[in-house]
Order: C-alpha cells, then sequence, then structure tokens
C-alpha cells in the first residue's frame, strides 16, 4: 500500500487531513480491499483517495455540502484515478436518511465533518453501519470528541481514543512547528 504525500493532493481553500492523521485514520478503518467506504465531509477527498486505493475492489461513497470542497474532491478522484468513487454533493443527512431509506450498510464510515450535526450524524451512521462495522471520527475540540464518546458509548460501541501530536521541521531548520493536535476515535459497531 502506497501512501500519498499531502503535497500529491489539490487543495483549494479546503481542509485536509494531513498525511500522518490520514495515515493513522485509515490504518484504523479497518479496510479491506472490497470494503463499503462512507467518507462524510470530504473536504479536498484525501481520506476519499486513500480509502478507494486500498479498497480497490469496493466502493467509496464521498458526501460533501461545501460547492468548492465538492469539486476539489472530484479533481482529487480524478487525478487519483479512483473509478470506485462516488461523490454526493449535499447535507450529510439527506443523504444519511436515503441511504437508511435504501437498506445499504457500510464496512466502514470516516466522519471528518458534521457541520454542527454531531449527535444526529452519528446516530444515522449508527443505522448504515454492517455489525462489526468500524467508523473513525477526528476531532481537534475536545468538547465535539467529547460528544462524539457520549453518542458511541450510548450506543454500546467499542472504541478507542487516541490524541494525536504531530510536529514537523520548518523547510531545512532543526525548527519544529506543532499541528494542531487530533483527537482520532475508533469505533468498533458491536
Amino acid at each position: 500500500m502506497v501512501f500519498i504525500k499531502d503535497e500529491e493532493f489539490i487543495r483549494g481553500k479546503c481542509p485536509m487531513t494531513k498525511e500522518e492523521i490520514r495515515i493513522l485514520s485509515i490504518a484504523k478503518m479497518n479496510l479491506k480491499e472490497n470494503s463499503l467506504v462512507l467518507d462524510v465531509g470530504s473536504g479536498t477527498g484525501s481520506i476519499t483517495v486513500q480509502s478507494a486505493k486500498v479498497a480497490e475492489k469496493g466502493k467509496v461513497l464521498a458526501i460533501e455540502k461545501d460547492v468548492e470542497a465538492c469539486e476539489i474532491t472530484k479533481c482529487n478522484v480524478e487525478k487519483f484515478k479512483c473509478s470506485n468513487v462516488k461523490i454526493v454533493q449535499k447535507e450529510a443527512s439527506q443523504v444519511l436518511d436515503t441511504l437508511i431509506a435504501d437498506g445499504l450498510k457500510f464496512d466502514s464510515v470516516f466522519l471528518g465533518g458534521s457541520g454542527g450535526h454531531l449527535e444526529e450524524i452519528l446516530l444515522k451512521v449508527n443505522a448504515i453501519l454492517e455489525r462489526n462495522g468500524t467508523m473513525v471520527m477526528n476531532f481537534i475540540t475536545l468538547d465535539n470528541a467529547y460528544r462524539a464518546i457520549e453518542v458511541v458509548k450510548n450506543l454500546n460501541y467499542n472504541f478507542e481514543i487516541s490524541l494525536v501530536n504531530i510536529s514537523k521541521n520548518r523547510e531545512n531548520t532543526l525548527m519544529m512547528i506543532a499541528n494542531n493536535p487530533i483527537y482520532i476515535i475508533q469505533c468498533i459497531r458491536k
């Protein structure tokens, strides 16, 4: 498995899951080559693309409500030739309602954005995640991480929380510049 470097992605002004966090998050998603994957809040599509490369015989559905971010996701999917990806530009809650109504189930879900509807989205994701399926969530703020943990605890998931702090050197110096610490929460549906 080859992991894609940050500088290889088309960025625009969209948020992107940084390389080290992306690698850890993908590893925690328990992807298989035929997995059905959902990326909620795709941003640049870095998780979408990397998931599509791992689940090359599976399918990835990317949801993104922001017009510019959706276009960037499309550009990255095309750039990396991910023919197993479908992108939907819509509010996640609406798409999840359709997936629930259609009876679709996913092996893995990545939650990178909730648009302020975290609890509602988590309850809907619960309805479409396969038993023993994996959901991975990334958060910058402790309050959102805590709110998500409370929901998955009430839904009786097994979960593991990692707080990841990455620092990288600036250009050719030995001065380290810290990125935001990120909570990575892996949840397994019982």
